[in-house]
């Protein structure tokens, strides 16, 4: 196609508009609205996205280790002494002198009743967790420090009862863990769980529950949203075509019985819905921000949190999703209306 003809077929297009102005008009109206609350779903979902990520970095495991505290207040006496009669009985000279250089301390408890000796195995552990996939980070908590939290945690006056516990802290040291993805939760915590070293482990797993369906129930309702409102997009375009085409059967119809194929009398109106999207992106784009900007600075002045997904670093997204909308529901809304006319009403084209 020569470009003189692609010129004159896009005028064609926004002449079209033009003539009919008000149904382009009502039809920009109704686009510039399904995008505003497309717009809006997305901006939403991003800032339940950001709440989420903050939930998920207050979620934090506690992985407890069997150190010498563990062995000397948490340990659970299971042994039987008859079984260790007889391992002692079936034992090899080399497995009973070892034994016998193994002493008790004052508390009768020997370095093989726990697995974390000291803060270098504890830290070796933390590394073990980090390599984990679905973990985001490791911090090492010494007993000293655990005991400092639950004082913190307490309230005021209270920890006075418990300065006991300065002197014999019963706390283990403990890793506290944060994963990247709640969804494998489970997951992670049978593998960490499977680590040697590991005695228990302290988590919020309704909360982990409740994050990763939030996450699923937002993204499912975005995804219809659009969906819906992509249709009524196409169904609003085509109608504005059907008027166009039906104002212009008479011109038509004679390109036809001079020689015009299908797809050059497709162009102009093809052109027409890409303008209308196009401008309703404009438009979109412009009252979505002034409309979240009064949103965010209410909530702002409000709740006072600043944890709010800024507009800049969603315009241009937001306008891609725009352009792009507009476009297809454009191109497609008149391909198929234009498309169904030169199909079914073909043969008026001869007769009039």
């Amino acid at each position: 196609m020569k470009l003189s003809s692609i010129r004159y077929l896009t005028k064609e297009g926004v002449r079209n508009i033009w003539a009919n102005r008000l149904m382009s008009l009502a039809s920009i109206g109704v686009l510039v609205a399904c995008m505003v609350i497309m717009g809006l779903a997305v901006l939403i979902s991003e800032n339940v996205n950001v709440a989420i990520g903050n939930l998920e970095e207050q979620n934090v495991v506690m992985v407890y280790m069997k150190d010498y505290n563990w062995a000397l207040y948490g340990k659970e006496d299971t042994e039987d002494t008859s079984s260790t009669t007889s391992d002692t009985t079936s034992a090899t000279p080399e497995e009973t002198k070892k034994e016998e250089a193994e002493k008790a301390d004052e508390n009768g408890i020997k370095p093989s009743d726990y697995i974390i000796h000291d803060e270098k195995e504890a830290k070796a552990l933390c590394a073990e967790i980090q390599k984990l996939d679905n973990i985001a980070s490791v911090v090492y908590v010494s007993s000293e420090e655990g005991l400092e939290s639950v004082k913190e945690s307490m309230l005021e006056g209270q920890e006075e009862y418990f300065s006991f516990l300065d002197d014999e802290n019963p706390m283990s040291c403990a890793a506290k863990v944060t994963m990247k993805d709640m969804a494998r939760f489970d997951e992670t915590i049978k593998q960490i769980k499977k680590l040697s070293g590991v005695e228990r482990i302290v988590s919020q797993s309704d909360l982990a529950s409740t994050i990763n369906a939030i996450k699923q129930g937002v993204g499912v309702a975005g995804f219809w949203i659009i969906a819906i409102l992509m249709i009524i997009s196409l169904v609003i375009v085509s109608n504005t075509i059907r008027v166009t085409m039906y104002n212009r059967k008479l011109e038509i119809s004679i390109m036809k019985a001079v020689g015009a194929t299908d797809a050059f009398v497709r162009i102009p109106f093809i052109v027409e819905g890409m303008i209308i999207g196009l401008i309703s992106a404009v438009i979109s784009e412009v009252l979505l921000y002034f409309c979240y900007r009064v949103a965010t600075e209410t909530i702002i002045g409000t709740l006072g949190t600043t944890d709010i997904v800024k507009y800049g670093d969603m315009a241009l997204i937001l306008f891609a999703l725009f352009a792009g909308i507009g476009i297809i529901a454009g191109v497609l809304g008149s391909a198929i209306m234009i498309g169904k006319y030169l199909k079914r009403e073909g043969s008026e084209f001869a007769a009039i």
